[in-house]
């Protein structure tokens, strides 16, 4: 078996040992001799994607949660409706375009050289506005602590990786409490009516868990490395040839956002089929975002 086997063969036993830390992956990986290594090894997200398929690799199992999320039968997909739907714990409104939102942070630099890292999960009125801080009762300031409760160390590890704060804007945990506070709130799906023997903050694992799974899926670095588009200290590229890179890798438009003409941000849209919790992400075309960035000389800068 070449290592490429052996890679994706351990990803997928690993899929099944998510809860204690991935350690059978990790093993694999290391006892791997060097000589066997091919010139070009495949990323370990490239692997993913083929040992799952388009399957979200799950970073926490809610098993021992105290409740459970409502079963949604015969879901509508979030902003096609044409009237009110009333059940807003099986359909995401007002906010049900979903926007996974991911930074390339160089200064100070955050995260691995070779991959983005997250920003959050917003939920986007559908046509371009937003709620906001939409439950003052749920701004909770222990995000580390709820993970923690909830044995989801696995989940808090990887956010420790791939969700920071600059750090001079205070630590991971002031930024994910923002996140929660400012968006999580507004997932209409995420509300505490939502679950059947609802156990407190749980949905706050649920928003945690739903982000970095959707975070998984959009290998921003690969994308845009595909199309030779990589960091650089000196090179530059046009809008149109990020922009076409992005969209060739899913299929429908994407955002990009820029600081001082360097590439910054990249958003995703997606509708949802049902709730955040268990429901279907429907990749979509943007919807009311608009580029910062310029159309020619855009810097992509090195970590």
């Amino acid at each position: 078996m070449d290592v490429y086997q052996q890679l994706s063969t351990a990803l997928q036993d690993g899929a099944h040992k998510a809860s204690s830390g991935l350690s059978s992956f990790a093993a694999t990986v290391q006892n791997l001799s060097a000589e066997n290594m091919p010139y070009s090894l495949p990323s370990i997200r490239s692997l993913a994607k083929l040992a799952f398929g388009s399957a979200q690799f799950a970073l926490y199992n809610n098993g021992v949660l105290g409740g459970s999320p409502d079963v949604c039968t015969n879901p509508q997909l979030s902003c096609h409706n044409t009237t009110a739907v009333a059940n807003t714990c099986c359909f995401n409104a007002p906010g049900g375009l979903l926007q996974q939102t991911q930074f390339w942070d160089t200064d100070p630099a955050t995260g691995p050289t070779n991959s983005w890292t997250v920003h959050g999960l917003w939920p986007n009125n559908c046509d371009g506005t937003y709620g906001q801080y939409c439950d003052e009762k749920r701004q909770y300031t222990n995000i580390t602590a709820i993970l923690k409760s909830y044995g989801a160390t696995t989940l808090l590890n990887y956010m420790n990786t791939y969700w920071l704060n600059d750090p001079n804007d205070g630590t991971n945990e002031v930024f994910w409490e923002h996140e929660w506070g400012k968006h999580g709130t507004c997932i209409s799906t995420l509300d505490t009516k939502c679950y059947t023997n609802y156990k407190p903050q749980e949905e706050v694992v649920d928003f945690f868990n739903k982000t970095t799974q959707l975070f998984q899926t959009l290998d921003t670095y690969t994308y845009l490395s595909t199309a030779g588009i990589v960091p650089s200290s000196s090179k530059t590229y046009t809008l149109s040839a990020i922009n076409a890179a992005l969209e060739k890798a899913r299929g429908v438009s994407a955002v990009v956002q820029c600081s001082n003409g360097a590439l910054d941000e990249a958003w995703y849209y997606f509708d949802v089929k049902g709730s955040v919790q268990t429901g279907t992400f429907v990749p979509t075309n943007q919807v009311g975002g608009s580029s910062s960035c310029p159309a020619t000389g855009i810097k992509y800068l090195p970590k």
